[in-house]
């Protein structure tokens, strides 16, 4: 169980007509992500009331009440973390992920992440967004690969987040699939929340959050049983595409906890065969469109080679 501690306030005059979650953030020296999810947790109290949402206003001489947890200590710097940077500027970085790297501390992993190198590397970050997952805007899994978004001002960080929100963010992705995917394009539209059979998974559920993918037939590889597809995501649920896929019959070759398959033609795959290939995002200083793409890592490569080296020719 967290601990936390107990603010009372008075409102003054100053903050009269501003909105809880803004003077939250103020009281409790938090950012405004928290107090948002203090607020609509249950966490806070104006007049001994729980307020309805984020944005109503107080007034002065009201009496707030916070319940504010605890902070886990901040992530500590680890400079042995490769961090593939191939982009950077005063606002913006884009890392190309390898597979296995753990993008930020959490779930009993504290060291050896992405964060980790991101803050010895770029120290500035540790005071942008989440306090335990500096710079991160968005997420890939453990093992995919690919490109990767990170803020490293306060400005940028909002100017992300708000692309991703307004579903603005062009993200691809490449993926090898179980089975023949009959259709040479379609969208999965479909509610994912936590599994009831392990909370550990994402399923499909009819009281879910939204989740849209989109994908494209980009090979079929009858013979191995499998299709290469891209995928585009329009929302960025957790384990969205691995989630949405398995849902349709056709999981992502490598991925064992959504059901795919370990060996796929004679080879053994040692990681979910899905790669972040393209990110496209409006900088935050400039308004350009910003474009950055990535091959496929050698070891997904070399697979993809082996397999359509033994199919014949297909155009789609």
């Amino acid at each position: 169980m967290s601990r936390s501690r107990r603010l009372s306030e008075i409102i003054p005059e100053a903050l009269s007509g501003e909105r809880i979650d803004r003077v939250v953030a103020l009281i409790a020296d938090l950012s405004r992500k928290e107090a948002v999810d203090l607020i609509t947790g249950g966490g806070v109290l104006v007049d001994g009331r729980r307020p309805d949402k984020p944005s109503v206003r107080v007034e002065a001489d009201s009496a707030v009440t916070i319940d504010v947890p605890e902070r886990q200590a901040a992530p500590s710097t680890d400079a042995s973390v490769a961090v593939p940077v191939v982009y950077v500027d005063d606002s913006v970085i884009v890392v190309d992920k390898p597979a296995g790297l753990v993008v930020h501390p959490g779930s009993g992993v504290t060291q050896g992440t992405l964060v980790n190198g991101l803050l010895a590397r770029f120290p500035e970050i540790g005071t942008v967004g989440d306090h335990d997952r500096p710079g991160i805007v968005h997420r890939l899994d453990r093992g995919t690969s690919g490109l990767l978004m990170v803020a490293r001002n306060d400005d940028a960080y909002r100017s992300l987040v708000e692309q991703l929100a307004a579903r603005t963010v062009s993200r691809r992705y490449l993926t090898l699939v179980q089975g023949v995917v009959e259709s040479d394009s379609g969208l999965i539209d479909a509610p994912l929340g936590r599994s009831s059979r392990n909370v550990t998974k994402r399923a499909v559920v009819a009281d879910g959050r939204p989740a849209r993918t989109r994908y494209e037939v980009l090979r079929r590889l009858p013979r191995s049983d499998c299709t290469l597809l891209e995928c585009r995501l329009e929302t960025g649920r957790t384990h969205q595409i691995r989630a949405h896929l398995a849902a349709i019959g056709h999981p992502v070759v490598g991925d064992e906890r959504y059901g795919g398959p370990r060996a796929v033609g004679g080879d053994t795959v040692h990681r979910p065969f899905l790669h972040a290939a393209h990110l496209g995002f409006v900088h935050p200083d400039t308004g350009r469109e910003q474009r950055f793409d990535s091959a496929l890592p050698a070891e997904l490569t070399a697979l993809l080679d082996r397999l359509t080296g033994r199919e014949p020719h297909d155009p789609s």
